[in-house]
């Protein structure tokens, strides 16, 4: 369609119209839409790490309070490092990321202080306790996080000369920020469970609202409308990237915390609904960009097809509703499978774009039978063949 001037040509802008100031007035709006997207997207970031930024900065302070309020210790500055890079902004492997980071933490901090208690301070110690730090972290055959942090902490402990009396405090102090690091990883709230089957439930959502779009655009036939939907259409990639994200971290928590472990089954369910759900918003940009076509070249659509939309997106939010609600969209087999069986009847045309959006609602179909549960097979096989 580029070639040809169509709906993804450069300054198409439709019949009737200047192309120069139509397609600039189009890429101004996404623009100011692209912006609108983006600035949620980070609003929307930090809301959801809202939970561990408030976690990172309690340990740091509790570590804080443990090793100077309760040890006695004076400046007990490795007891909230540790604390805080334990922990991190992630729940992926985090119970393994305090581990590292408290044992080469501590491995650092113990060489440095060694050497500086035996050998003082200067250059050529510098060097002497990376060498030794990182040769300790390899033996101990430890991941990179761990063998960084010995070399790291046992520079600072060799540039930062204790006081007498006190060297081995700070090896002390390491070991307290990681002990609340690892107490602290354990309290997951139950809002990193219910995120991935929310952010499925968006997608969903976002296929319901499109399908509808495209059939209003298949009815009308109007350009405008059809440029409208093809942007909205191109413009929804990052929602399966923030579901893999959000199953992910599901994923992680349930690992992590001893307290979600019960939570393992239905997480897994849903992250297993990523790849139908993607396939399925893939299937539905395709339609969408079809429907434009058809608009563009002002071509015939069966009323019948339009029907077919409507009743897809009736569907589809059914499976939206039930995985809002925590359940496995069962329930919405029956309505999927009412539009499959009505994808084979109805009739056909000569024009390729028409088909396409034919076949692609029975690809929708697919998709969405395999998030109620269904295999690819099962799936595949419940739509009767079309018509000829």
């Amino acid at each position: 369609m580029a070639a040809s001037g169509g709906p993804a040509g450069p300054g198409w802008a439709g019949p009737g119209g200047r192309p120069g100031a139509r397609a600039g007035a189009h890429r101004l709006d996404a623009a100011l839409a692209r912006g609108r997207l983006s600035l949620r997207a980070r609003r929307a970031r930090l809301r959801s790490k809202a939970w561990q930024i408030l976690q990172c900065s309690v340990a740091a302070a509790v570590a804080w309070f443990v090793a100077r309020d309760l040890l006695g210790h004076p400046d007990p500055f490795f007891a909230p490092v540790a604390a805080f890079l334990g922990l991190g902004t992630s729940y992926g492997q985090r119970l393994r990321r305090v581990a590292e980071v408290t044992v080469g933490v501590a491995v650092g901090v113990l060489v440095g202080d060694l050497f500086v208690l035996w050998l003082g301070s200067g250059a050529w110690q510098i060097g002497l306790v990376v060498a030794l730090a990182l040769s300790v972290g390899f033996l101990l055959d430890a991941g990179q996080l761990l063998v960084n942090q010995a070399a790291v902490q046992g520079i600072i402990v060799a540039t930062i000369v204790a006081d007498p009396g006190e060297a081995l405090v700070r090896w002390t102090d390491a070991l307290v920020g990681g002990g609340v690091a690892l107490v602290a990883a354990t309290v997951v709230p139950a809002a990193p469970l219910r995120r991935p089957r929310e952010q499925a439930a968006a997608v969903v959502g976002k296929v319901a609202g499109l399908l509808r779009a495209a059939a209003d655009v298949v009815v009308a036939g109007e350009v405008e409308p059809a440029l409208d939907l093809l942007a909205d259409a191109r413009s929804t990639d990052h929602l399966v990237r923030e579901l893999q994200a959000a199953a992910d971290e599901g994923l992680a928590v349930v690992a992590s915390s001893p307290f979600r472990v019960r939570h393992g089954p239905t997480v897994r369910r849903v992250a297993d609904l990523v790849t139908p759900l993607d396939r399925a918003l893939r299937s539905t940009r395709v339609l969408t960009r079809q429907a434009a076509v058809t608009a563009y070249r002002h071509q015939r659509v069966p009323p019948s097809y339009a029907a077919l939309l409507h009743d897809l997106a009736d569907a589809a939010e059914l499976v939206g509703e039930e995985l809002r609600a925590d359940r496995m969209a069962v329930a919405a087999r029956g309505a999927l499978l009412a539009v499959g069986r009505a994808s084979a009847e109805v009739e056909r045309t000569s024009d390729l774009s028409v088909e396409v959006v034919l076949a692609q609602v029975r690809s929708v179909v697919v998709d969405l039978l395999q998030v109620t549960g269904m295999g690819t097979l099962e799936a595949t096989d419940a739509l009767p063949p079309a018509r000829a």
